[in-house]
């Protein structure tokens, strides 16, 4: 279960910043996406799995080798069921930068687009400007609205569940050897959950949260 830090007024005003977020409608101008990102150990097998037959599994030998790492950054769009998996290799501020413009780039006609993020040290402004110069950083950065959780805080990110159906249905129990590998399967658990329009259903609401942890509304100052 999630373990609920202090709940002082920058955490409350922070949750109540998100929560009010995902009570909007869908919204074509005003779109809501949240990313996290996820660190993936690459392995190969040493021995080929003997295959499966009638009346016998796939057998697998319990020795591998490791292969490195990989970053795999998970984005969604909840209500609308737009899913941008991509697989970088490290957990870099240019990456992330990489991976901003490539969510921009889905929505060119959008006013503002709404973006869920965590407090990694890597999300912020200053990583975008560091990879494509003050002018064209700072352009890509006021395309978002930038909506952080608490500090401590990520059970309010949509893309916690994200990572969660991206690691049980692409990464599974299967040992993938190297970064190509895992961005063609990205890729194709990508293809397959916008085909299908896999939404969130986030039920958990500002005045559920007022009950759950006992203040009022006017007890809190909102906070980014």
């Amino acid at each position: 279960m999630w373990c609920v830090a202090e709940l002082d007024e920058e955490y409350l005003g922070r949750m109540e910043d998100v929560l009010a977020l995902y009570e909007k409608p869908l919204s074509e101008t005003e779109p809501v996406v949240c990313i996290d990102e996820k660190p993936v150990v690459l392995h190969a097998d040493l021995r080929w799995p003997r295959p499966m037959h009638p009346g016998r599994i796939l057998r697998r030998d319990c020795e591998y080798e490791r292969r490195g790492t990989a970053n795999a950054f998970c984005g969604v769009e909840p209500k609308a069921g737009r899913h941008y998996p991509r697989v970088a290799p490290n957990r870099s501020s240019p990456q992330f930068a990489n991976y901003l413009l490539e969510i921009a780039e889905h929505y060119p006609a959008a006013d503002t687009i709404h973006l869920v993020l965590d407090n990694l040290s890597s999300h912020t402004r200053k990583a975008v400007v560091e990879r494509y110069g003050e002018k064209a950083g700072g352009w890509l950065w006021d395309r978002f609205t930038v909506h952080y959780t608490p500090k401590h805080g990520s059970w309010l990110n949509q893309a916690e569940i994200e990572i969660s159906l991206f690691s049980r249905q692409c990464l599974g129990q299967r040992r993938i050897p190297s970064l190509g590998d895992l961005r063609r399967e990205a890729r194709a658990w990508g293809r397959r959950m916008n085909r299908d329009q896999v939404t969130i259903a986030w039920r958990f609401t500002r005045k559920q949260a007022r009950l759950k942890f006992g203040y009022r509304k006017n007890n809190i100052t909102r906070s980014r």
